[in-house]
């Protein structure tokens, strides 16, 4: 069985609204953290950055704005599903990604082929998964502070 998806997508990183520049974007969705997508990107000259949010924020961003806090999406235009925009946030700094709708729709339900919506508790190593990637991200916090 396959246990993830990902998807490579074009998307225009926002940095004023005079600049942006297209760069690409992993999309990864993984059946040991069926709640979270991952997105990474890589711009010039840095480290790839990851960031991991909930799938279902990107299902419903691509139609009405959701998030609060360090992620936000929503349709560029709510009139259409033309164009989302993705904000990630961490205190002053930011990234602002525009992409096609079409691509995270496909890659959506690719997920949703993987892993139903609704479904996700169903994954039988689930809890002792979330347990390990807390103890993971709070070992990096404290080995980084």
């Amino acid at each position: 069985m396959r246990e993830s998806v990902q998807a490579e997508v074009m998307m225009s990183f926002l940095v004023s609204e005079e600049l942006s520049f297209r760069i690409p974007v992993e999309l990864r969705y993984a059946t040991s953290d069926p709640y979270a997508v991952r997105l990474t990107f890589h711009l010039p000259g840095d480290a790839p950055v990851t960031w991991a949010f909930g799938r279902e924020l990107l299902i419903d961003g691509v139609g009405r704005a959701c998030g609060e806090g360090d992620v936000r999406v929503s349709p560029a235009d709510p009139e259409t599903l033309g164009d989302v925009l993705i904000r990630l946030q961490v205190g002053g700094d930011h990234a602002l990604f525009r992409s096609s709708s079409a691509p995270l729709i496909a890659f959506l339900d690719r997920t949703d082929k993987l892993v139903p919506l609704g479904q996700e508790g169903a994954l039988s190593d689930f809890d002792a998964s979330l347990d390990e990637a807390l103890d993971r991200i709070l070992a990096e916090e404290q080995s980084a502070g």
